[in-house]
């Protein structure tokens, strides 16, 4: 079981550091045809876990409160929603492509404002895997072990495109590719800190899986709508973002179904 969790642990971080090393592989400035098919496939992949890994496990942990068995859900996403806007509004940070800051206005490097934003962007799917192992340790929440490891891989796979496009615009601003890879790794460590932080608390955890499943699916989705979707839809019209969209879905949807 040890084994199983370290795994699945690691499995984000290593999406990350993996999508990270492209800096030493690619040209300096990535095509933004493919940065817009990355986003459109990261952000397909985070809306399928959200339903398939979070909130329909939240719905069927509720079920014996019959008609109200959504009303944990229900909190557990807006409280995730409105956790990700408070970190959207306290941290300074800067989305890809944007020439204006958010949050209080610092003077920070842009480099590090860029790489804020990752993090804020990584902790939900740190707390969605940790909230799924917790659930797991459990036993009793119905939460198999290879349905833990569907999220994680799911979220291995969307962190690939993620280590890109956080390393590669640091080198495009000057940083060196070495620096710019320990950056891109580091933006990921949030990950498995968050859900070990998670699963050390699992006593206190599990009484409230419902709420926190689908406050990491409210968290996510937050990402996705606040950050990812509009990012991939900037400048002329394409339909990559969107055609990626579909198919980073439809691999979190057979991933969860086939192993969960």
């Amino acid at each position: 079981m040890i084994s199983e969790i370290i795994m699945g642990l690691s499995l984000p971080l290593l999406g990350t550091t993996l999508g990270a090393a492209c800096v030493f592989f690619l040209r300096r400035e990535m095509n933004r045809t493919l940065q817009r098919a990355l986003q459109g496939f990261a952000a397909g992949v985070m809306v399928a876990a959200s339903i398939w890994s979070l909130i329909i496990p939240a719905l069927e942990q509720s079920v014996e409160l019959g008609m109200l068995s959504f009303v944990p859900s229900f909190i557990g996403f807006w409280a995730g929603i409105l956790f990700l806007l408070l970190l959207d509004r306290t941290i300074p940070h800067l989305h890809l492509n944007s020439a204006e800051a958010e949050g209080p206005k610092k003077a920070l490097p842009k480099t590090t404002m860029l790489i804020l934003a990752v993090t804020i962007h990584n902790l939900p799917e740190g707390m969605a895997v940790g909230v799924v192992y917790a659930g797991y340790l459990a036993g009793n929440t119905g939460i198999t072990a290879l349905g833990a490891l569907s999220l994680a891989l799911g979220i291995a796979i969307q962190n690939f495109p993620e280590g890109a496009i956080i390393s590669m615009p640091l080198v495009t601003e000057g940083m060196g590719k070495d620096k710019a890879f320990l950056y891109g790794f580091l933006s990921g460590a949030v990950e498995p800190v968050g859900a070990v932080l998670t699963i050390l608390a699992a006593g206190l955890v599990v009484p409230a899986l419902p709420y926190l499943l689908s406050f990491a699916a409210g968290a996510m989705i937050y990402v996705v709508v606040e950050e990812l979707i509009p990012e991939m839809s900037e400048g002329s019209h394409s339909n990559v973002g969107t055609i990626l969209f579909a198919a980073g879905f439809t691999v979190m949807m057979a991933l969860d179904v086939a192993l969960g």
